[in-house]
């Protein structure tokens, strides 16, 4: 079998499992199996594909026709122009939250204390300090797993964030001058209508936002004023659909200066207040 076999056999096994981008995913496989570029592909198509790659390749294929997602199986994702890390105990970084990361970009400044609620990866906080140097980094999450991978991802970034398991504030004890979180915010009820992908392989811990999705964000926006410094701001990132009612939780919690932002598709996607 030669790579341009190996490529359209991968191609055609992931094609007839309706994964979407058939093609680029058996490349991306390729690529990290072989650990090859493009360029070296299209140079040596009709070589012989490596014996001792072959049975790596055709397992990581299958996998991704169960519909494991792709960055699980390459180990790694892109977020903010970065490299992350990732397994199955963490949600796969999205683009869409590259909106609350830039919105807090925004606001932030050096000397501020930043605290990541729910980090997950680590990406909204490795994020916020490789863009903003002079500013200290804190991050929570309740998973284990979470915060062993959210770790290695701030040394790959070369930044310093102090992580704590913690239970939201259960375990935090000092005051910030930001909050950002991207918390479980999926009803319940709408988890089952999500992709493959997302339902049956990533962490449901990091999903499930109760009954109606808005379950951590009462919680948060109920104490997190106890742990902003004055002026203080909230960053939330949020579903399309969830923006008056995360906003009129902030509102009841004692936060002025509400506002929702939109994504690049035009949806909403961060809400933010201050104290």
């Amino acid at each position: 079998m030669t790579y341009r076999e190996a490529m359209e056999h991968g191609e055609r096994i992931l094609a007839a499992a309706d994964i979407a981008d058939a093609r680029m995913d058996a490349w991306l496989l390729m690529e990290t199996v072989c650990k090859i570029e493009r360029s070296f592909y299209y140079m040596h198509m009709e070589d012989a594909f490596p014996e001792e790659h072959l049975r790596e390749y055709e397992i990581n294929i299958r996998k991704r026709a169960e519909h494991i997602p792709l960055q699980y199986l390459v180990g790694e994702t892109e977020f903010m122009g970065l490299r992350f890390k990732v397994n199955s105990g963490v949600l796969i970084p999205r683009q869409d939250t590259e909106t609350l990361v830039e919105e807090a970009l925004k606001a932030v400044r050096p000397g501020m204390k930043v605290l990541d609620l729910c980090t997950g990866s680590g990406c909204i906080i490795v994020s916020i300090l490789h863009n903003a140097p002079g500013v200290r980094g804190y991050a929570t999450d309740i998973s284990k797993l979470a915060l062993n991978v959210a770790k290695e991802n701030a040394r790959l970034n070369e930044v310093s964030v102090l992580f704590e398991h913690s239970d939201l504030f259960d375990n935090v004890s000092e005051k910030f001058d930001m909050i950002v979180s991207n918390p479980p915010y999926i009803a319940s009820g709408e988890i089952a209508k999500l992709m493959p992908e997302v339902r049956s392989f990533e962490p449901m811990e990091a999903l499930d936002g109760k009954e109606d999705g808005l379950y951590f964000y009462r919680k948060i926006a109920k104490e997190c004023i106890l742990y902003l410094n004055p002026g203080g701001q909230v960053f939330f990132e949020i579903g399309y659909d969830q923006g008056e009612a995360v906003s009129w939780l902030l509102w009841e919690a004692g936060f002025h200066g509400i506002r929702v932002k939109k994504d690049l598709a035009g949806k909403n996607r961060v809400v933010t207040g201050r104290i």
